[in-house]
């Protein structure tokens, strides 16, 4: 599960300041680093980033499922599936930029007229690229290509990141067009992973484990949460790439996605670290819970509770299963324990995974009532978390792939509460 950093920005918004200052350290910096993360070395040789002709492939595979559900176009504006699709990156501002994809024909791209030389650097999959000046509407150059490609009244897909005031400017600009969720297009390409893909979310996965390693050697009595979260940080720089992090002490481990309140680290603590980094655009997400000292029966007890439940996902996600059987078959071990039922705590208040790949949280959903059935490429975290209020939350978290004969982990589980690293 995607933790709250240990500045307490929520995950969306951008990393401020003095986090790109941790997360980004200066050679004085990093000589002045614990041995454990100094020691570290970058581990991002032989990093092979998407084809273009795999891209290509994904863009065939669009249209065909735009064919299948009667959808003429879609819009995409910039974020990951514009990425995924065509390996073009661009910031959302004010300003619209984005691009149609039409199910026959070539895309078109809007982009504003100051920024056309360093459109022109980034764009790397079609050739029409429409400006719009400063007093000039970029709905009606949007409105224009699809009438070009003769969709004016036809279903336009909307990509779900796509902000309102740019759906509505399109909208008013095409009253007899109808416009539809491209979910069925977007998310039914981007669910289902290649080899390739997975082969950076291993990366991924596996840079994370060495910078939680290094960070867990630092710990001692007294340090704060956000020394530790520094800690990992610097790590993450070591290695070579940028990553987040959310770290939890005490009782306030017991909040799924942290606390905003200042934690220094005590004997017999549980602590909590969760978060991921990014390779060529591909997360990560892991969680580790342990104790700092040693552990209380009761601490014991409810880690091989959570250890259970995660293994008990991780048996039911086979091809075929539905998501809803995940869920519950997590579920059910903190249930036949005597916690919930369903979300109440103590227990597990929330859904035991989430899809993963260019965001850390994409469809689909390890959730009850969703049917969807597993395929092989389909990629999720498993994370089913015990709370208790007032005392403590355990939760293990490793991310999954599936295969046609089962499933696979990106990262080793947890062995055992004294062993945070298999």
């Amino acid at each position: 599960m995607k933790a709250i950093p240990i500045l307490y920005l929520p995950m969306k918004m951008t990393l401020d300041r003095r986090m790109f200052l941790a997360a980004g350290l200066s050679p004085l910096a990093m000589a002045q680093a614990p041995d454990s993360i100094r020691k570290l070395k970058a581990m991002t040789a032989g990093i092979e980033p998407i084809a273009d002709n795999e891209r290509r492939a994904r863009m065939e595979k669009a249209r065909r499922l735009m064919r299948e559900n009667n959808i003429s176009a879609l819009f995409l504006e910039g974020g990951s599936s514009l990425f995924y699709f065509t390996g073009t990156r661009w910031g959302s501002s004010e300003r619209t930029f984005g691009m149609v994809f039409p199910a026959i024909g070539e895309p078109a791209w809007v982009v504003p007229a100051f920024e056309e030389a360093r459109a022109r650097e980034v764009i790397r999959f079609g050739t029409d690229i429409r400006t719009w000046e400063e007093d000039e509407s970029p709905y009606r150059r949007i409105a224009q290509i699809l009438k070009e490609r003769g969709v004016s009244g036809g279903r336009i897909g909307i990509e779900e990141r796509v902000r309102f005031f740019i759906y509505d400017g399109i909208r008013k600009e095409m009253p007899t067009a109808e416009f539809v969720n491209a979910d069925p297009v977007t998310a039914g390409c981007r669910m289902i992973k290649s080899k390739a893909e997975i082969a950076l979310m291993q990366q991924a996965s596996d840079i994370t484990i060495e910078a939680y390693r290094a960070g867990l050697a630092t710990l001692r009595l007294g340090m704060t949460d956000k020394e530790l979260g520094q800690n990992i940080l610097a790590a993450y720089t070591a290695l070579g790439v940028r990553g987040t992090i959310g770290v939890s002490f005490g009782k306030y481990t017991a909040f799924p996605h942290g606390s905003i309140q200042p934690q220094k680290l005590q004997v017999g603590d549980v602590v909590q670290i969760d978060d991921g980094c990014t390779v060529d655009g591909y997360q990560s997400d892991i969680t580790r819970t342990l104790v700092f000292g040693k552990a209380t029966d009761r601490q014991r007890k409810i880690w091989d509770l959570e250890h259970r439940a995660q293994e008990a996902a991780f048996a039911a996600a086979r091809p075929g299963a539905t998501c809803e059987s995940v869920d519950a078959a997590a579920r059910k071990v903190i249930s036949d324990y005597g916690f919930g039922p369903d979300y109440k705590v103590p227990g597990l208040p929330h859904r035991t995974g989430h899809g993963i790949g260019l965001d850390m949280h994409e469809w689909t959903y390890l959730v009850r009532g969703n049917k969807t059935r597993l395929q092989p490429g389909m990629c999720f975290s498993n994370e089913p978390m015990v709370v208790i209020y007032g005392e403590f939350g355990i939760r293990l978290e490793d991310c999954m792939y599936i295969t046609e004969d089962g499933v696979r982990s990106f990262s080793k589980p947890s062995p055992a509460i004294d062993e945070p690293f298999g």
